[in-house]
């Protein structure tokens, strides 16, 4: 096996992937060799949605995607879709809903919500549940996550 070395264009930055394999997940790519520990490793299978981030606006789990196929394409993870400290409204919903708790399925959580509120300003709640059935979340019953999705998507509209 030989070590490569490629290009990422990972939160609007192009990041130099070195001795890499190519059948590294983007996972794995991402926390191990770029340092971006938001996105999160636990079923490895594309089952629980901790690992999701988008691939040229497309929601993926990042565990299922080779890195080396993903060159060429826009990357956003969990740290890209808002600086630190500042977070963005789909963030901030979840907090003050208290949609958080132990935190580990937050990232994809919010990748989910954001990926869905881009596609559709009015979701109803079936939408919403239906977007998030790819997240596995053991601590908060989905209530306050479902609200914090409606919350976003109500103060969005009443942007001018």
């Amino acid at each position: 096996m030989s070590n490569e070395m490629y290009s990422l264009h990972v939160n609007g930055e192009t990041r130099e992937v070195r001795d890499a394999w190519v059948g590294e997940s983007l996972l794995f790519v991402l926390r191990e060799r770029l340092g971006l520990m938001g996105s999160k490793g636990a079923c490895e299978q594309g089952e629980c949605g901790s690992c999701s981030v988008l691939v040229d606006n497309e929601l993926l789990c990042s565990c299922l995607v080779f890195a080396a196929g993903a060159v060429g394409q826009a990357i956003v993870t969990i740290e890209g879709i808002a600086p630190i400290g500042a977070p963005n409204d789909v963030q901030q919903a979840f907090v003050d809903c208290g949609a958080v708790q132990c935190g580990f399925c937050t990232p994809g959580l919010i990748m989910a919500t954001h990926a869905l509120l881009e596609r559709s300003a009015s979701p109803s709640e079936m939408e919403i549940r239906e977007e998030l059935s790819g997240n596995i979340c053991r601590c908060t019953g989905y209530g306050r996550i479902i609200e914090a999705v409606q919350s976003v998507a109500v103060a969005r509209r009443s942007l001018p």
